[in-house]
């Protein structure tokens, strides 16, 4: 067998001795700042990413490191409480391994988060962004020998995010009155934030939103047929017409994101609630 794939089911088997048998609805990737959506989770197991066999370790800001199953909306959930980066030194197949892993677990959705800086002029702090559509500048997750038991050699990628996934979150978020912005999320390599020119250019290609990881976890989640759905919250406006004095700064990042936390994991609940099992 592909040594990717042995080490695709020693993982996956690894968690499903510990979380049981049970076929999860959705998995959850929560990303800088976000992972406060694990702590509503009930009957909630948790298993560090260090013990699970072939996991990297998350070394990110914001992210703690742990993969979690238990109850979210009344229903089962798998949720990675932090991601793995590009930017931290991992090839692709291990930045990607979770998404392939909870696929085996049986999931049949996938919701993505990501802390994003705002590039579009109308993305203010604090907004959530609907990722519509993509631009990707990170290696492709999917370069080397096709896993033919996941997917095909050129996989579709017309619509990654799942419309229908979409409009049931516009019709969740009307009825709670929380805004949803919606637009095209880029992601680079990092871990530098980019210069003024390089927002500047990502705007005129057509982003709104620029951050470092989501897109990778996206092309393999639909490489294996999972419908994707992905939030950006928008966490610091990333122009190109910044006094002298400014600079991003991480932690900054983080604790904008937690404060838009509640109301991504309003929206989330909801979501999964209306889910077929």
């Amino acid at each position: 067998m592909d040594e990717r794939i042995s080490r695709i089911y020693e993982a996956a088997e690894y968690i499903r001795n510990i979380i049981g048998e049970e076929k999860p609805v959705a998995g959850i990737v929560l990303g800088s700042g976000l992972g406060k959506l694990a702590d509503v989770i009930e009957d909630k197991k948790i298993i560090p990413y260090r013990e699970i066999p072939h996991f990297p370790a998350s070394t990110a800001v914001g992210h703690k490191g742990n993969f979690i199953a238990g109850k979210l909306g009344g229903k089962f959930v798998l949720a990675m409480q932090g991601r793995f980066h590009y930017y931290e030194g991992y090839p692709m197949e291990y930045v990607t391994l979770p998404i392939r892993v909870m696929k085996v677990l049986g999931i049949g959705y996938l919701f993505v988060s990501n802390a994003a800086g705002g590039v579009n002029y109308n993305l203010k702090i604090g907004d959530l962004m609907v990722i519509a559509d993509h631009i990707n500048l990170l290696p492709n997750p999917l370069i080397g020998p096709n896993m033919e038991e996941f997917g095909p050699r050129f996989p579709d990628m017309t619509h990654p995010y799942d419309l229908s996934l979409i409009r049931i979150a516009n019709e969740i978020a009307s009825e709670m009155d929380i805004e949803l912005k919606k637009g095209t999320y880029l992601a680079s390599t990092g871990p530098t934030y980019e210069t003024p020119a390089e927002y500047k250019y990502f705007r005129t290609i057509g982003a709104d939103a620029v951050g470092m990881s989501t897109i990778p976890e996206v092309i393999v989640a639909r490489h294996s047929g999972i419908p994707v759905f992905g939030v950006s919250v928008i966490t610091n406006e990333a122009h190109d017409n910044y006094a002298e004095d400014y600079a991003n700064d991480g932690d900054d990042v983080v604790k904008a994101a937690d404060a838009a936390a509640d109301k991504m994991t309003s929206i989330f609940i909801s979501m999964i609630e209306k889910l077929e099992q």
